[in-house]
């Protein structure tokens, strides 16, 4: 009887309290956190604060640090907005100081226009040899080659007019940089390698020496309009928002004006760099006319009394003729606003080589150019159609894009440039 209770009542009642025990033990060894576990391990990951609950993150929060200070205005204008909306955005706008420079004109120095440090124009300035590398492989090459035969003879000239036409210096001022140097190593005064490069160096420069390359501004007509033209992808959009960022950190009152109504997201594009820059901004409707968006820009500027107004154009239409013609009208009605264009640039992308120097041409014919960006300079061998486009055009290369930031849209300084092509 004994026996038969035991077996129906006490060993599933032993099952049971195991059970049980094992169920707490196991509960006990969770609870308690290993002292060895690492911040930041897999372990460590707090329960307050789940990774499927993070905040998303703010477009343009992440070039927070280029503002020059936590007053700085960062206003996005829509020109759909409503008559309350702007007069708020209005109200005690652009409460900067104004640089002593705006009043004779702004001349860009060597290095870095944008930054509020020396620091980052020193380190803007010696990049310009790291980042102008291709090119100057082409040369180095060369170079090497010529000293390596210790005379100077024709293979010379030959090899030198072979590296320059890879350069894409142009078959023109190729001849032009080396027959006088053919004829001082005839009459003796080029005599050895170094001699013949030591003269290459020299008539370079010289080339690019007499160009005025100041980015005007006119203190008496406010504002000053900068229009920016050129073919779709040559960095048009992220120029303007480059030089926008440098202006509103010298303390320039500066507007983005959205003229490019015809590419998809450009408008979008030049409104984050908007908003990054602590600049104004116009837009109008996609697809809308070009010219009437840039006039409503200049008149609300010269309304709001900012200084610079930075125009984006369109650089695609049906066709090259229409694009043409598009960018005269915005350039005469532009004109017909309360404001002076005083600067046309035309943005080149350097990996181009020769087929930039026609852009040049249609551009200039069709806008008055007054200067050019050669963008991408970091990523080409072709560093030479700086001088083609000098040389053949009569248009001053004003700035060089070296890289992606928003400080790397650097002055062009020719003696620099020419001794990062030969140190």
């Amino acid at each position: 009887m004994f026996s038969s209770t035991l077996v129906n009542y006490g060993i599933p009642a032993v099952v049971v309290v195991v059970l049980i025990a094992g169920l707490l033990y196991a509960r006990s060894r969770r609870s308690i956190s290993p002292p060895d576990v690492a911040a930041g391990s897999p372990r460590a990951v707090s329960s307050e604060s789940p990774p499927d609950s993070a905040p998303s993150v703010d477009s343009t929060l992440f070039a927070s640090s280029h503002e020059s200070s936590s007053t700085t205005p960062r206003i996005g204008v829509d020109d759909d907005a409503d008559d309350s909306t702007k007069a708020g955005a209005d109200s005690g706008t652009f409460e900067l100081a104004t640089s002593d420079g705006s009043a004779s004109g702004v001349t860009v120095e060597s290095g870095a226009i944008g930054g509020t440090e020396a620091g980052e124009a020193a380190v803007e300035s010696a990049s310009v040899r790291e980042r102008t590398s291709r090119t100057r492989s082409l040369f180095s090459s060369a170079f090497a080659s010529i000293r390596g035969k210790g005379k100077v003879d024709e293979s010379t000239w030959e090899e030198l007019e072979e590296t320059l036409l890879r350069a894409d210096i142009g078959i023109g001022l190729t001849t032009r940089l080396l027959e006088p140097l053919r004829a001082a190593a005839k009459s003796g005064s080029i005599r050895t390698p170094d001699d013949a490069i030591t003269a290459l160096r020299h008539e370079m420069t010289q080339q690019l020496s007499q160009s005025n390359r100041r980015l005007n501004m006119n203190a008496e007509v406010m504002p000053n309009v900068w229009l920016f033209v050129g073919v779709n992808g040559v960095g048009k959009t992220t120029t303007i928002g480059k030089i926008a960022t440098a202006e509103v950190g010298h303390g320039t009152k500066v507007l983005l004006a959205a003229g490019d109504t015809f590419r998809a997201a450009a408008a979008e594009q030049l409104q984050v760099w908007a908003e990054r820059s602590g600049a104004a901004f116009v837009r109008g409707s996609e697809g809308g006319d070009p010219a009437s968006v840039i006039f409503d820009g200049i008149q609300s500027a010269h309304a709001r009394n900012i200084d610079l107004v930075l125009g984006d154009t369109a650089g695609r239409l049906q066709n090259k003729s229409n694009l043409m013609e598009e960018l005269k009208k915005v350039r005469r009605v532009a004109e017909k606003a309360e404001g002076t264009v005083n600067e046309v640039l035309l943005v080149i992308d350097a990996t181009t080589g020769q087929n930039g120097l026609s852009q040049a041409k249609e551009f200039a014919a069709a806008t008055d150019v007054t200067g050019v960006v050669l963008t991408k300079l970091d990523g080409s061998a072709k560093g030479g159609i700086v001088f083609a486009i000098e040389t053949e055009m009569g248009i001053p290369v004003k700035l060089v894009g070296l890289g992606e930031g928003p400080h790397d849209l650097v002055a062009f300084d020719p003696a620099e440039f020419v001794a990062a092509l030969f140190d």
